[in-house]
């Protein structure tokens, strides 16, 4: 399965696009929007190609040609104003669904947020945010395409541990950024976790048996 990783150079990003290339059965393509960003990873034998979610549909569809499935992985980040908020993590999503489906690749997996099916849970120091997840979250459940959708706990810097908490309402907790990447990569062939969606902390569970447990929920 070819994998466009949209989001490439973000911080869970990256650990997605390493554990793609260093996969047996899948191949990568980074979707990246600087010049420098694309020298390193193709330094590294890594396919990039550039556009913007700021863009067209169009322009984001050129890049996706050829792909099976789409890892959409990217966010504004924490220092940019609400308006990015909007412009990336709920259109920039949704014409990256846009695009899929006009393109017909079924495969689609969403990196959300801890909750953001909830309103009520939502962490108030993040409401722009969470309304952006959880708006492009809807908007993925209503597509055509064949999602999943991981809503992962505060996001950590430190080594993954490959034990992870998975269901469908979990309290609040955290997670490694690389526990994240390992989780979203591990769902791209499973087909009991298509249509599905759920949140993603630490704890004692390997990551392929916490996974194994989606079709439960």
């Amino acid at each position: 399965m070819k994998v466009l990783v949209i989001g490439a150079n973000g911080q869970v990003g990256k650990h997605i696009v390493n554990i793609l290339n260093e996969s047996d059965v899948h191949t990568v393509r980074a979707m990246v929007r600087k010049e420098e960003q694309a020298k390193e990873l193709e330094a590294r034998g890594i396919e990039t190609a550039f556009a913007s979610l700021e863009g067209t549909v169009h322009e984001i569809k050129e890049v996706m040609k050829g792909c099976d499935a789409v890892i959409f992985s990217a966010g504004s980040g924490g220092n940019t104003g609400h308006d990015k908020t909007l412009l990336i993590d709920l259109d920039g999503a949704v014409k990256a669904m846009e695009a899929a489906e006009d393109l017909g690749i079924k495969r689609f997996v969403m990196v959300s947020a801890l909750q953001a099916h909830h309103r009520e849970n939502w962490n108030t120091s993040l409401i722009p945010y969470y309304v952006a997840k959880h708006y492009a979250d809807k908007i993925l459940e209503a597509s055509g395409l064949t999602y999943t959708i991981v809503r992962p706990g505060g996001l950590l810097n430190e080594p993954g541990t490959g034990r992870v908490d998975a269901g469908e309402n979990k309290e609040r907790g955290s997670i490694p950024r690389e526990d994240v990447a390992r989780v979203v990569v591990e769902t791209l062939s499973e087909d009991h976790t298509f249509g599905r969606s759920f949140d993603l902390v630490s704890g004692d569970t390997p990551i392929a048996e916490a996974i194994q447990s989606i079709q439960s929920i």
